[in-house]
């Protein structure tokens, strides 16, 4: 349907880049539904019990039809904590099935092909890890990607892993670490050698009421924004904070107006595009280290700002109760 009506781009009216997943990812999120072996995956629906059959060269053909800009090969995601052996086989297949993706984005109409990064596996296995990314550097994909971290690892483990591949792949092709989108989590990544990243995660908080700033995440929904006339971010230029109260959001979130769920899913995609700009300034100027440190030093983590926020939410309460009674 979307082949038929133009391509991605037309059908949403976007001009700029679009880049695909190969369904990887959803493969790994069937785990109890799917077989996997070297020819594909076969998987049976979570809808209607139906089965599919999946393989690199479909993922191929349909990220091709879709228009795409950058696509990705199908590969084999386990959990970090899978056994070294099966981590060995999925790693390995991944290898095989790239080179399939490449054979077949090779065979696609002349000039209409996207290009195709590579995505390297291993777990939480350094080794493995390392081995994998020379073989695909080897290949010389247009870009790379790192995958199967922010799965259930440790940060520290997720950091490492990003530092050993990054340390293997070329310099001069962006590097990709997929599924990772808290603003700690890029700078900490861009300190390793990440270029480019993809999450779900700005707009799926923003749909709770959870926004980033600078000191941290905070929730619009708590008491202390619901008098405050100033934007929520002051220092932000987004729609949200350019344009409307701290109130008026939480009004908004408090009466489930559906414009408070898309003002703060814009301000927190507002807010990692400016994160990476100012990242990009202080490569630049020779000057990210003391931007990380600095950053990283003020930034309170999502737990904290849970935390936090149930405090706030607890002398709210405490208040109510110790007030003037009729």
């Amino acid at each position: 349907l979307i082949e038929s009506l133009g391509g991605v781009h037309r059908f949403m009216g976007w001009e700029g880049p679009v880049l695909s997943d190969s369904g990887g990812y959803q493969v790994f999120s069937l785990a109890r539904l799917l077989r996997v072996g070297d020819e594909g995956v076969r998987f049976r629906s979570h809808l209607d019990g139906s089965e599919h059959h999946y393989t690199p060269e479909l993922a191929m053909e349909v990220q091709g039809a879709l228009g795409v800009d950058v696509a990705m090969p199908l590969d084999h995601v386990l959990p970090g904590d899978a056994p070294a052996a099966e981590q060995r086989e999925a790693a390995e297949r991944t290898l095989r099935w790239f080179d399939r993706c490449r054979a077949a984005n090779a065979d696609a109409a002349s000039g209409s092909a996207p290009a195709l990064f590579a995505i390297v596996q291993g777990g939480v296995d350094a080794e493995l890890r390392r081995w994998h990314a020379r073989e695909l550097a080897a290949r010389e994909a247009p870009g790379y990607a790192i995958g199967g971290l922010s799965v259930g690892e440790s940060k520290a483990e997720m950091e490492a892993m990003t530092a050993v591949a990054c340390a293997e792949l070329p310099r001069d092709r962006p590097r990709y670490l997929m599924g990772v989108g808290s603003p700690e989590d890029l700078v900490a990544a861009v300190a390793r050698g990440v270029d480019l990243f993809d999450c779900v995660l700005p707009t799926r908080l923003g749909r709770t009421g959870s926004l980033f700033t600078d000191a941290g995440r905070v929730n619009v929904k708590g008491a202390r924004f619901r008098e405050q006339s100033g934007p929520l971010d002051p220092g932000c230029d987004c729609a949200a904070c350019a344009g409307y109260s701290a109130a008026y959001l939480h009004h908004l979130f408090r009466n489930e107006e559906l414009l408070g769920y898309r003002l703060a899913s814009i301000h927190n995609l507002r807010y990692l595009q400016r994160l990476c700009e100012r990242m990009r300034e202080a490569v630049l100027a020779g000057a990210f280290e003391a931007f990380a440190a600095e950053f990283l030093a003020r930034y309170r983590p999502a737990d904290e700002a849970v935390r936090a926020e149930q405090r706030e939410r607890w002398q709210a309460r405490s208040r109510s109760r110790s007030g003037p009674r009729a």
